[in-house]
């Protein structure tokens, strides 16, 4: 299989006949849904905050966690502190991520965040290192990362966009989040979130973008004089600048 390493990423695997009953009533999507496909969810917590995303893979007798490898071991402890007296296993996979762009090859699953990602696979061997700008992708697609745009603690998912990421069921029933979650789709408009925006210089991830004297937001991944940035909404129509550089909201 030609493919990509994904040398970031951790892979672990739940085990036991628990296994999708356990899942469902903690991450954001429906665990149901992975017999063939890959799933993308986040674990929140109580508050609704964001801990950790990655991706659900099925096989025949657990379900595969791809996830960053800098949040992997805090994901373990948060899944082992919930898991009480189900019936199941948590441990490292001993798998390796493959991505690459392009129609799927077999035994490999489409990137359910946005066809322009490709595809992701899981082998017991490392792929080559490869030359595919995935910041650029995700960039020119708003599409967020671990741990620079998604912000322990921090963050809310619908502001970063999991719904277009299809990161979320709103039909699933329970999880932990979910109640936030649920009044900022159905009883707020959303005020703030990521945008995508042309920036003319550069600037450190993190650093804020202003709307003359007023605080607009933040700025974050940047490729090819476009950006990503945590944005409100109100204050985003005019010029803003982030440290020495111009940023102007992409009207596409």
């Amino acid at each position: 299989m030609q493919g990509e390493a994904a040398s970031d990423r951790t892979v672990l695997k739940i085990t036991g006949e628990d296994r999708v009953a356990f899942l469902q009533g903690l991450v954001t999507n429906d665990v149901r849904q992975i017999d063939g496909r890959l799933v993308y969810a986040a674990l929140l917590t109580p508050q609704g905050k964001y801990l950790a995303d990655f991706f659900l893979a099925g096989t025949e007798d657990a379900i595969l966690i791809d996830v960053k490898t800098g949040i992997a071991e805090a994901l373990i402890r948060r899944l082992s502190m919930y898991r009480l007296r189900a019936k199941v296993g948590i441990e490292p996979a001993g798998l390796h991520v493959l991505r690459g762009l392009g129609a799927p090859p077999p035994g490999a699953f489409p990137d359910p965040r946005d066809p322009a990602l490709g595809w992701r696979a899981y082998s017991p061997v490392p792929g080559p290192e490869g030359a595919t700008d995935w910041d650029a992708i995700r960039v020119a697609h708003c599409i967020p990362e671990t741990g620079i745009e998604l912000v322990p603690d921090d963050t809310y998912i619908l502001e970063a966009g999991f719904e277009r990421l299809n990161g979320v069921d709103f039909r699933k029933g329970c999880y932990v989040g979910q109640e936030v979650t649920a009044r900022m789709k159905h009883k707020t408009e959303l005020k703030k979130g990521l945008a995508t925006v042309r920036i003319d210089g550069a600037a450190p991830v993190g650093t804020p973008v202003m709307a003359g004297e007023k605080p607009a937001g933040v700025l974050f991944t940047q490729a090819g004089g476009r950006a990503i940035a945590f944005l409100r909404f109100d204050r985003a129509a005019e010029p803003m600048r982030a440290g020495a550089a111009t940023v102007t909201l992409d009207d596409g």
